[in-house]
């Protein structure tokens, strides 16, 4: 399958920002290497993933690899994908320095060349969930995951999606756009997508999905992030930013 043309602008666009990316918030990322979303919140905390050890898992999005090299020291399997070289070129540098084996994969979420029933796990924290359309990677997951497998993944809430003010580049306190339209936006040459609640339970019943549970992520009082242009502290405090979807493959589709 082709790049669609938003993976093509993705690829570009995060090829061109990786070096920053990593600059900015790389030791962010290696000081709780297994932290969910902006806020950094610890995978110990809200225990989305369970025990990993023996599992094969996929982390869509993977970047700098961060999340892959702390579940193999765990005792997974995993493999990490991405759809820029870039952020590849330093997932395999990490790799390497952390002694360890893990696949890297670089492709889009949208079409992942890999067989059929190859994962336990799945997950990621934005990444491909937020620069590629879950109408493919949704199916995609299901395709790639064994029956009874875990699908986890954080990502932007549709009230911070309509809340952003693209012409400004910041979030506001007011809705700059329809909650039932919206479903993607471009800025800076980089496509990102979310959808309403309702939408995302429509898309994960026909899928094969069933919801195990949604987290919605409140940064703890006086936390810092290095993500500090997407949102601010207090907004975050008050609605939320972020979402885990907790999702588990069931053996037949529901339509």
């Amino acid at each position: 399958m082709e790049l669609t043309e938003h993976a093509r602008k993705n690829r570009a666009h995060w090829n061109r920002l990786a070096d920053s990316y990593q600059a900015e918030h790389g030791e962010q990322l290696a000081r709780v290497p297994l932290g969910w979303g902006v806020w950094s919140i610890p995978e110990s905390e809200l225990r989305v993933l369970g025990n990993v050890r023996d599992k094969d898992v996929l982390e869509l999005g993977c970047g700098g690899a961060q999340w892959s090299i702390e579940l193999t020291r765990l005792g997974a399997r995993c493999v990490g994908l991405d759809n820029s070289e870039r952020q590849l070129e330093f997932a395999r540098k990490a790799i390497e320095e952390a002694g360890l084996h893990i696949s890297l994969i670089h492709a889009s979420a949208e079409s992942v060349p890999l067989p059929d029933q190859s994962f336990d796990i799945i997950f990621c924290d934005h990444g491909a969930m937020t620069f590629a359309d879950p109408t493919l990677t949704v199916p995609e997951v299901a395709r790639l995951l064994r029956p009874g497998g875990l699908f986890a993944f954080n990502a932007e809430t549709a009230l911070h999606f309509i809340c952003f003010d693209t012409a400004l580049d910041r979030i506001s306190t007011e809705l700059h756009a329809s909650y039932f339209d919206k479903r993607s936006d471009e800025g800076d040459g980089s496509v990102c997508f979310s959808l309403p609640y309702g939408e995302w339970i429509k898309l994960f019943k026909k899928s094969g999905f069933e919801v195990e549970d949604l987290l919605e992520i409140r940064p703890p009082q006086g936390a810092t992030s290095t993500y500090r242009e997407w949102v601010s502290h207090e907004w975050a405090r008050n609605w939320p930013a972020e979402q885990i979807w907790r999702l588990r493959r069931i053996k037949k589709a529901r339509s």
